[in-house]
């Protein structure tokens, strides 16, 4: 079923392996789409010309701090926006190196889109495994390997075949439902925005072609059930000179998921209690309702005592107060993590305190099997679990993204040390994320 995408906004990540070109990627899309400056171009040529190089080093364009530069590698993510026809793109080039697997994290954490870079002459490395890992853990809806420098290899449509049966194998058993592998190279330009004849046995699409007729996830955030977590109560100091504004009790945040519209009855939690919604406003203007990805402000037609952190949900949205919550985790930290460590879990608006009670199993890159460990190091993927001071009110991460996921902080330095997706085992999650526990050296599922 072909989807109107004519305008829509898509946010992609790039993620790979050190050196698989993922700057020089991003740099050709910007190039072949005509959104670079006359004077951007002119000074990558002159930096480029600077280094030797016969043509213009397009990585610059994305390498944007002066230590990546001198590197070569990038370390932060650099975000760039672009348009085509069809639509409107934010991207987010992600590190490669391991030592910065936090900030792909980051990058991807909300991306539509996900393109995976694999060298086709090293092949799956360590980090695309992880990469995938991070994709399923994450949930991002569409995931794209694209294999680049195709033009080297001496028998490229037998090393991407090879390659792409691989790589299917490897998303099946991360419970990655879909996965496009496309043949690129990104130094010349071959299928990435336009089909290139050097190719001629892929018969799929290029790139950007693929990646224009990709749906958003706006409409499945929409879908689900209404949350919106409070971050602020309104209660203007105007009131004393406008008498409009003396009973006026606003509750703001950003819709995480679903709608609301006036008159729907919701819950608010932890307070318990169910309510009539009884104005939306908008920048001052009253909305009849509102949807996923807008900051509003709820009246409600109750008087309750609501603050900070707290949860205005529909009546359905299945959010249970919980003060043990179990999880897979991605651990950014250099500094280790051990049983009995106290954590800050910052879960929607709302931060309580906590402690690991327990570490259940480590995912081992190399083999896909469990590893029964006492300590996280940085960039180790596994299941904790976490008891909490005060309840949060959560759901499996299958169910929600918003409400099943949260972050860990370190309380003594305000450092993000992990992110953290709720498990729901009353659904069923295939591959060897969804139910991660080592139990006699297999992952239970």
């Amino acid at each position: 079923m072909s989807v109107d995408t004519r305008g829509s906004l898509l946010r992609i990540a790039t993620a790979g392996s050190v050196d698989d070109g993922k700057s020089t990627l991003v740099g050709r899309l910007l190039h072949d789409t005509k959104n670079i400056l006359v004077d951007q171009l002119e000074a990558i040529e002159r930096v480029s010309q600077a280094r030797g190089l016969d043509s213009a080093d397009l990585a610059l364009l994305t390498d944007g701090l002066r230590a990546e530069r001198e590197q070569g590698i990038t370390i932060d993510v650099a975000y760039r926006y672009f348009a085509t026809p069809a639509r409107n793109f934010i991207l987010a080039d992600c590190p490669g190196h391991v030592q910065y697997t936090r900030n792909t994290v980051t990058g991807a954490s909300t991306a539509d889109a996900l393109i995976i870079l694999v060298d086709v002459e090293h092949g799956i490395v360590e980090q695309t495994r992880r990469h995938l890992a991070v994709a399923a853990l994450l949930g991002v809806p569409h995931l794209i390997v694209a294999l680049n420098k195709i033009d080297l290899v001496p028998d490229a449509e037998q090393r991407f075949a090879q390659l792409t049966t691989d790589l299917h194998e490897l998303a099946d058993q991360f419970g990655v439902l879909a996965l496009q592998t496309i043949p690129i190279s990104a130094l010349r330009g071959d299928n990435v925005a336009e089909k290139s004849p050097n190719t001629p046995w892929y018969e799929g699409p290029s790139l950007l072609e693929w990646l224009e007729t990709l749906p958003d996830s706006a409409e499945l955030t929409r879908s689900e059930d209404f949350a919106f977590p409070v971050q602020t109560v309104l209660r203007p100091q105007s009131a004393a000179v406008d008498p409009a504004l003396v009973d006026y009790r606003g509750y703001a945040g950003q819709i995480a998921s679903g709608t609301v519209r006036v008159g729907d009855t919701v819950s608010v939690q932890p307070a318990g209690r169910r309510t009539t919604v009884e104005a939306i406003d908008l920048a001052g203007q009253p909305l009849d309702g509102a949807v996923a990805g807008q900051s509003v402000t709820l009246r409600l037609s109750d008087q309750i005592d609501i603050t900070r952190g707290d949860l205005i949900s529909g009546v359905e949205a299945g959010a249970e107060p919980s003060q043990s919550v179990e999880a897979v985790v991605c651990w950014l930290d250099e500094k280790p993590l051990h049983e009995g460590q106290r954590v800050l879990l910052k879960h929607t608006t709302r931060v309580v305190r906590g402690i690991v009670g327990s570490i259940d199993g480590r995912l081992n890159l190399d083999s896909l099997s469990a590893e029964s460990v006492d300590s996280f190091g940085l960039n180790d993927i596994g299941r904790i679990t976490v008891r909490v001071a005060d309840p949060i009110f959560a759901t499996g991460y299958t169910r929600s993204h918003t409400l099943g996921s949260f972050l860990l902080i370190d309380p003594q330095t305000g450092r993000t040390q992990a992110a953290g997706m709720i498990q729901d085992d009353s659904v069923e999650t295939p591959g060897v994320l969804g139910s991660l526990k080592a139990e006699n050296g297999d992952w239970r599922i």
